[in-house]
């Protein structure tokens, strides 16, 4: 495309400026105090799709938050690309741990980023990686090289499930309807290892309750004789891994897709430091499921992790007590096959069943969703793999991601489309972790590369 680098530079600055006032907003789905500012933003990305050439935009309400759709259809025979994306993000907590506010987005030089990157909630996920697309609509609109029709679609509950999209989508199916489906809501190898993300996985999430007796105990008087639920809940909880690091849960891995050796050595080829992954993190060594690399086993292997545990005293200085209560918050991350709705019964039966006398327990489900796997033959990954080869001088890797989007399985139900996974963010980003950035490079090159999978889109569709 013609003057797309130039156009690029040219914006810059209002690129990072107008991407800066959306990072403003704290637009936190999960936490009803936020409602307005939630709303706000939705507005606020209504405006600038009409900045940016949607020939019509709505704010399209739901039950929940409300879904901002645009379009703009310049032929009929010409394919159509639908843009997902979201407006909420994360809560920040734990907000000491911030090396400046959340919500007052700071442009800092980091040793991987020279040339600065946004410090802020929702910087990468996914305010950053959503306004791409609104930018690259603008470059392709104001220089009159749109190639094909495009319609925008971003909700305000992807963090919290997106539980009003599946009914918008259900009710919506001719307006959605389109070609393929792209979205920016992953990240990249590296800086100068662009990769696709050509597999998702699954998600299954639940809460457990386990309950003794009817009040908080004195420890010294009831102790050693009545069942602890915080003891219990920790003794349950270890016993879902054996000493493999594999998951106990009868059935679990039934229908668990296992790679080929010659899938397994083409993802062995995506390069990878075990120790610079090591001194990122600040550990000695890594953990998982006995068989498996680091890299399978954070994206072609189901996972079963505790988010969040508690119960009991947990205010300064002592109390002495046996709560009467425990809690935890659990997700498996599930691969392709693997059914979120069966594994969370699996789940479900098998939790109630080791429960020991002196107990009651309670799971209670709260979302999830279905693995994905987009073929790497399609005219949608073609397209992909040819623009990010034009910007970046090199044909990118396919890669399987270890994190979830549940809405790409109900897409391909639904609306009966591919979805191409551009993501331009990086592992370092700290999404969902507080000092969260997206680097202004990896900003930039994604307005410049997204106009040229349009292009190219166009071409290979006809």
């Amino acid at each position: 495309m013609k003057n797309i680098q130039s156009y690029v530079q040219e914006h810059k600055d209002r690129f990072l400026n107008e991407l800066i006032e959306l990072l403003k907003i704290p637009s936190i789905s999960a936490d009803s105090a936020y409602k307005d500012d939630v709303l706000k933003t939705a507005e606020a990305v209504k405006n600038q799709l009409e900045k940016a050439g949607c020939d019509s935009v709505e704010i399209c309400q739901t039950k929940g938050y409300p879904i901002v759709f645009g379009e703009k259809i310049i032929d009929k025979n010409l394919p159509t690309v639908l843009v997902y994306g979201h407006y909420d993000v994360q809560p920040p907590d734990p907000l000491n741990l911030w090396n400046s506010p959340p919500f007052e987005p700071v442009i800092k030089e980091t040793e991987l980023h020279p040339e600065g990157a946004i410090f802020a909630r929702g910087a990468c996920d996914d305010k950053g990686q959503m306004y791409m697309h609104v930018k690259a609509m603008e470059f392709m609109t104001s220089t009159n090289q749109l190639p094909c029709n495009v319609k925008f679609m971003i909700e305000g509950e992807e963090e919290v499930g997106s539980e009003s999209l599946t009914d918008f989508v259900k009710e919506n199916r001719e307006k959605l309807k389109n070609d393929v489906i792209l979205i920016s809501d992953t990240g990249m190898i590296a800086k100068d290892v662009p990769s696709i993300t050509t597999g998702l996985r699954g998600l299954s999430y639940v809460e457990v309750e386990v309950t003794g007796p009817n009040r908080d105990l004195h420890s010294g008087l009831y102790g050693g004789a009545v069942a602890n639920p915080i003891n219990v809940l920790t003794k349950m909880i270890a016993s879902l891994h054996d000493e493999n690091n594999h998951i106990t849960i009868p059935g679990f891995y039934d229908k668990v897709e296992e790679l080929s050796t010659e899938e397994r050595a083409e993802m062995a080829k995506a390069p990878f430091s075990l120790e610079n992954y090591k001194k990122a993190l600040d550990i000695n060594a890594v953990y998982g499921e006995a068989g498996y690399s680091t890299n399978e086993r954070n994206s072609i292997r189901p996972t079963l992790d505790v988010n969040g545990i508690w119960g009991g005293y947990i205010g300064e200085g002592a109390k002495t007590v046996i709560a009467s209560k425990a809690y935890a918050k659990i997700s498996m991350r599930l691969v392709p096959n693997q059914d979120w709705k069966e594994i969370t019964q699996l789940f479900k039966t098998h939790f109630e069943s080791i429960a020991p006398d002196g107990v009651t327990v309670k799971v209670n489900p709260h979302h999830g969703g279905q693995g994905y796997v987009t073929p790497i033959d399609s005219v949608g990954y073609q397209a992909a793999s040819k623009a990010y080869a034009d910007t970046f001088g090199k044909t990118p890797i396919p890669q399987r991601s270890g994190g979830s989007i549940p809405i790409v399985s109900l897409f391909e139900q639904e609306l009966k489309s591919k979805t191409i996974l551009m993501g331009f963010g990086l592992d370092s980003d700290a999404i969902h972790s507080p000092n969260e950035h997206f680097g202004v490079w990896n900003y930039l090159k994604g307005i410049e590369t997204i106009p040229l999978f349009y292009k190219y889109f166009t071409e290979l569709h006809n």
